[in-house]
């Protein structure tokens, strides 16, 4: 690895566009191209009113030029070189899972508020220590995990409060695509690939979030399709201490399937197309009671845009306390349970990541959405 150090001081800041309540917007840098990232979190930010996308740093010169200018961002030659750059404020990172540790930290010691690629790091210790210190220098550190900001699920949250299914039994989530191509990242265990961290963290994080924080792992299999050194899909048992229990299954080599249902005593609530929906889709949830099934039919939303809007709001202050600290949970919630999986599957941990932060490989984040 090399260092990257800026060959010549960043221009000076432009004049900064307005945001919707009239402040000033969130100034975006985005280390790295990657293809989700270009497909949809670049034009997301373009668009979103209450964040302006500035710059796109990649190691290569001409792939920063791609992704940038067709948005009117600026385009950097050097990850370094973005985060000394004053004019901006925040960094989106959708680097490979085993890079985040270091330019995350290096953002955060840069200044920059963070927005992550999931997972945040490979490791809930590394995790937890950023979080810590990015309280300490008073910056927002989120990880982007869309789902959770669609209004379905909490639709199905005051689903549940109002014991519309009695009493909760037990959660079934199911997350499977077609397998990747071969050349793609999440095949290379260096770099913090496989199955789990990038396809059954969406199950995992529905069990949270639809849960609670405090599950324990009961078992767990995962299974590396011929040829492969990563899981290329896994299945899961997860308990809470009142009895209600998650299934969960997921992988990267099968048909599509994105959904969930939650059992109760009383009748069953089903959401398809969970965890990655169209901005177009208007959702409906199946209701299914002892007196027939009804659907609950909910107005479209644009998962992408409403990270940004709540990322803009922590940044701001707009947030309390308490939803922070019940948004670090639920993250730290899902490390411990992905590292608390591969040990129950017989599975070595995750890549070590790296410790500092001026290197970094000349690679950059696909990842399903």
């Amino acid at each position: 690895m090399t260092s990257e150090t800026p060959s010549r001081p960043p221009a000076a800041p432009p004049a900064r566009a307005a945001g919707p309540t009239g402040g000033p917007a969130l100034r975006f840098g985005v280390l790295g191209c990657a293809e989700f990232a270009r497909r949809r979190m670049l034009p997301a930010m373009a668009a979103h009113p209450a964040v302006e996308l500035v710059a796109v740093a990649s190691r290569s010169a001409d792939r920063a030029a791609s992704a940038a200018e067709p948005h009117g961002a600026r385009p950097v030659e050097g990850y370094a070189r973005l985060l000394a750059d004053p004019s901006v404020d925040a960094v989106y990172i959708p680097l490979p899972a085993a890079l985040h540790a270091q330019w995350v930290g290096a953002a955060l010691e840069a200044g920059k508020h963070v927005l992550a690629e999931k997972p945040l790091t490979t490791d809930p210790e590394r995790s937890r220590a950023l979080l810590e210190r990015a309280r300490e220098l008073g910056l927002v550190l989120r990880e982007n995990v869309l789902f959770v900001h669609h209004g379905q699920h909490a639709a199905v949250r005051e689903l549940l409060a109002g014991r519309a299914i009695g009493a909760l039994r037990c959660l079934h989530a199911a997350f499977t695509v077609p397998a990747p191509a071969d050349d793609d990242i999440r095949y290379d265990p260096d770099l913090g690939g496989g199955a789990l961290a990038d396809i059954g963290l969406y199950p995992v994080r529905a069990a949270v979030h639809l849960l609670g924080p405090h599950l324990d792992v009961a078992g767990a299999v995962l299974s590396a399709a011929p040829g492969r050194r990563v899981e290329t899909s896994g299945a899961v048992l997860l308990r809470r201490a009142d009895g209600v229990v998650a299934q969960l299954t997921f992988g990267m080599a099968h048909a599509y399937r994105s959904r969930y249902e939650l059992w109760g005593s009383e009748g069953r609530i089903t959401v398809d197309r969970a965890f990655t929906p169209p901005a177009d889709h208007a959702p409906q949830l199946l209701l299914e009671k002892a007196s027939g099934p009804e659907t609950v039919t909910l107005p479209a939303e644009d998962q992408v845009a409403a990270a940004l809007t709540a990322f803009a709001a922590a940044v701001r202050g707009d947030r309390t306390a308490a939803e922070a600290d019940a948004e670090e949970a639920d993250l730290l919630a899902q490390a411990n349970l992905l590292a608390g999986i591969r040990r129950a599957a017989g599975w070595p941990a995750g890549p070590r990541e790296p410790a500092g932060g001026a290197g970094g490989q000349a690679v950059s984040a696909s990842g399903v959405r």
